[in-house]
């Protein structure tokens, strides 16, 4: 278990290619990106006309091997990556490599940059061409760079599907101040993001939910579930209908400049609800 309660995966996020990571997590459901998908591709939308940005900057945080933006780009699924990975065989890391950059980009014009604190899996993610750019970072502890810095300022939406708890307001003002981004972060329901909303307010930032919980993935083990149920009552948050059936569930805030966040919550509430719960 590491400190949240949750089983420790930290080995599946620093092997040289993600086929641990897709394997180890299919075996869980793990569906979060899938899940986020839609509400991603619906925020940059919102985001490119009013801004009126063709090619707009994602950064996502804690990407790993750069999921998300696989999933955007070739317009794919969590299923199909699962089904990519488990037939990759003996393949080399070099030839698995070039295996996926032979996908199709499909996805409209968008530039991802991935921050995550493995470097391997930022490195396989601008290899494989998922990601255009990545930093490197601990920014619960330091702040960025100066090179870093000047990649952050290019940001206009930042994106998380499960790193926020685990990571702070302290990263997320460092990001905020650089270019005062759009966000949009899926938040595991036993971590508040009210700490978050509290910080970037203090930037001028607004706040709100959108309506709906989203699945995440099974419970590795019973021990792992008894554990969370610990958490969320310690939390004052009701599992009934949700964790205690047996898995973990998120919720979706978004945060931005200015007062605005409730009408992008709006646009977000008018997706299908189909895929939450």
């Amino acid at each position: 278990m590491d400190s949240t309660g949750k089983i420790n995966f930290d080995h599946i996020y620093t092997e040289p290619d993600p086929r641990a990571f897709f394997g180890t997590l299919r075996r869980l459901d793990y569906d979060i990106p899938q899940q986020a998908k839609g509400y991603f591709a619906k925020l940059i939308d919102e985001y490119r006309a009013e801004a009126d940005v063709k090619v707009p900057t994602v950064l996502d945080l804690g990407c790993s091997y750069g999921v998300n933006a696989a999933l955007h780009r070739f317009d794919t699924t969590m299923e199909r990556l699962y089904d990519h990975y488990a037939s990759a065989g003996s393949l080399s890391r070099d030839e698995l490599i070039a295996r996926d950059r032979r996908m199709d980009a499909v996805g409209d014009g968008v530039r991802f940059i991935g921050l995550d604190a493995s470097a391997p899996a930022l490195d396989y993610a601008l290899a494989a061409g998922f990601i255009d750019d990545a930093i490197h970072a601990d920014l619960e502890n330091e702040d960025p760079t100066d090179e870093q810095r000047a990649l952050l300022s290019e940001v206009d939406i930042v994106i998380s599907t499960g790193c926020v708890g685990y990571v702070t307001e302290k990263t997320l003002v460092r990001i905020a101040r650089e270019n005062r981004p759009w966000m949009a972060h899926f938040v595991l329901r036993m971590f508040s993001y009210g700490p978050v909303a509290d910080s970037l307010g203090e930037l001028d930032y607004d706040t709100t939910g959108v309506e709906g919980v989203f699945r995440q993935r099974k419970f590795a083990s019973a021990e792992e579930q008894t554990q969370i149920l610990d958490n969320l009552s310690v939390a004052g948050v009701d599992p009934r209908g949700l964790e205690d059936g047996g898995r973990l569930y998120a919720r979706l805030f978004v945060s931005r400049p200015n007062g605005a966040a409730g009408g992008l919550a709006s646009a977000l509430n008018t997706l299908p609800l189909r895929d939450q719960g």
